[in-house]
């Protein structure tokens, strides 16, 4: 059993988890909607991972004989001024989301709680290459700027991304 102070932070990270994806989701048909299907694609398959960033935390909750206590999940941005600014808002989206996984390790440190911090361990790992992904599709649209035919060559490059099993 973990405590009821690492419950409660646990059932948040679910919600940000879950808003989270809701916001890829978004992003998702921003893109669908402007005809990049690549990153649209590539968006929605982001929106299905963090879902199941999401469950791991819910099962986790579960696994270790607390209760999970949904909340409500906040409406996302639907609009952007261009391509690079949703991806931009991912990053910056990205690093909060690392401090939130960072800051439950502080937390399940401090209380001593070994389990939890060795279950959070994955997540700490994961945002590293969240944030370094998304770093370095913001590095290909500046190297692109304003040319159309390497917009349209990015798009098609995201739209390659499959689905991989989290681990």
């Amino acid at each position: 059993m973990i405590s009821e102070k690492m419950t409660k932070v646990l059932n948040n990270q679910i919600n940000a988890e879950l808003y989270s994806s809701y916001l890829y989701l978004s992003m998702s048909a921003y893109f669908a909607g402007k005809n990049y299907s690549g990153m649209a694609s590539w968006m929605r398959l982001q929106a299905d991972e963090e879902y199941q960033h999401a469950m791991k935390f819910f099962d986790y909750v579960l696994e270790v004989g607390s209760k999970v206590n949904l909340g409500t999940i906040e409406k996302p941005e639907i609009n952007w001024e261009s391509p690079l600014a949703v991806f931009d808002a991912a990053h910056k989206h990205e690093l909060h989301v690392t401090k939130l996984i960072n800051d439950l390790a502080d937390i399940a440190l401090s209380e001593r709680d070994h389990a939890t911090n060795i279950f959070l361990q994955w997540f700490i790992t994961e945002q590293i290459e969240e944030v370094s992904t998304v770093e370095e599709i913001i590095q290909k649209f500046k190297l692109i700027g304003d040319n159309n035919a390497g917009l349209y060559m990015l798009d098609m490059e995201l739209g390659k991304r499959t689905a991989t099993p989290e681990g």
